[in-house]
């Protein structure tokens, strides 16, 4: 079963080339602008635009629960014979956040814990954006466990900008 990738911007031509997503979710502020990769055609690039941010901040778009229908009804549509590309400006927060989602919406057996544990594995500096996480775990049911799975492995490790890696489906 392919997995799903993470990427800052910076990186994400090279993790493109890489690992050769024919899927991509960009979540950034509404208005960035970004090179598509070749490998991904535009009605397979799904961008949310708002910001990372947990409360609600004046002129800012916080997260919301519209984007996370649009995030898993794209990730329904994958068809998961390449990889799923996400990457936001860092690779920190918004991106390890989606990918976690993803990982349980399309797994809905998956322990969110072991999960969670896994994403910190891959990725020290990963910090989920938690209002993105609390609204999936409202959407899809899972009673507060993802929450409480991200909360439980805390602030990533202190970085500009995350590395890329690769979030298993299974754990």
């Amino acid at each position: 079963m392919p997995d799903i990738v993470v990427s800052p911007l910076s990186r994400l031509a090279e993790t493109a080339l890489m690992h050769r997503p024919r899927d991509m979710v960009t979540l950034l502020n509404i208005g960035t602008l970004i090179d598509r990769p070749d490998c991904i055609v535009p009605d397979r690039h799904l961008f949310l635009g708002f910001n990372d941010i947990v409360e609600d901040m004046p002129g800012m778009t916080p997260p919301s629960a519209q984007h996370v229908e649009k995030l898993i009804g794209f990730a329904s549509g994958w068809d998961r014979e390449a990889p799923l590309l996400i990457h936001c400006f860092a690779g920190i927060s918004r991106s390890t956040a989606a990918a976690y989602v993803v990982a349980c919406a399309l797994n809905p057996d998956i322990d969110a814990a072991k999960l969670a544990t896994l994403l910190r594995e891959r990725s020290p500096s990963a910090t989920p954006n938690i209002r993105l996480v609390r609204l999936a775990d409202d959407m899809l049911g899972r009673g507060g466990r993802m929450v409480d799975a991200v909360n439980a492995i805390g602030r990533g490790a202190d970085a500009f900008e995350g590395v890329p890696f690769v979030l298993p489906l299974e754990v």
